[in-house]
């Protein structure tokens, strides 16, 4: 609440005009305060801060709407943006194929990692059956555990699917 208060009070007297003061108070414990004046039995610092005022951007101009009647030409004077401007950055079709082919090593390696991991949890699953451990003495935390490992396969195969997914994309 205070740190609110305090950031209120920050915001409001940088609005207020360039002349005002701002002091970061801290007390004995460590809290930090921010106000316009000396707190005593604080430790307080006098902050330099530049004018807060940021100025308004230029208003842009909107497309005006064509008016009944008039032929497609008269909006076709004010150029459309460009996608892709001419100074756009190219990248030669070696280097392209070169980061396609580092792409697909990466993906592959995730592929294989997270199938293993797959393969693991499902060895763990055991069909939904999965052994229990010493410190699940608790039906319910078996349970728990089971649920876990059936929420880990579901995410797996999903990583799987999605990892399959991304490699087939690559050129």
């Amino acid at each position: 609440m205070i740190a609110r208060c305090s950031l209120l009070l920050v915001l409001l007297t940088a609005t207020a005009g360039a002349s005002a003061q701002i002091y970061r108070c801290t007390d004995a414990e460590g809290r930090k305060e921010y106000t316009d004046r000396q707190v005593r039995g604080k430790a307080c610092v006098l902050l330099d801060l530049p004018n807060a005022a940021i100025p308004a951007p230029p208003p842009r101009e909107l497309p005006r709407p064509r008016a009944q009647g008039a032929s497609p030409s008269a909006s076709a004077a004010s150029p459309a943006p460009r996608t892709s401007p001419s100074a756009f950055p190219r990248v030669d079709v070696a280097e392209q194929k070169a980061r396609d082919a580092d792409r697909r090593q990466i993906l592959t390696d995730e592929l294989n990692a997270e199938t293993q991991k797959l393969g693991e949890l499902r060895r763990e699953f055991n069909n939904g059956e999965p052994e229990r451990r010493g410190d699940e003495r608790n039906y319910a935390k078996y349970q728990e555990r089971v649920a876990n490992l059936r929420d880990a396969i579901a995410r797996s195969e999903q990583n799987v699917q999605a990892l399959q997914r991304e490699i087939a994309n690559i050129r």
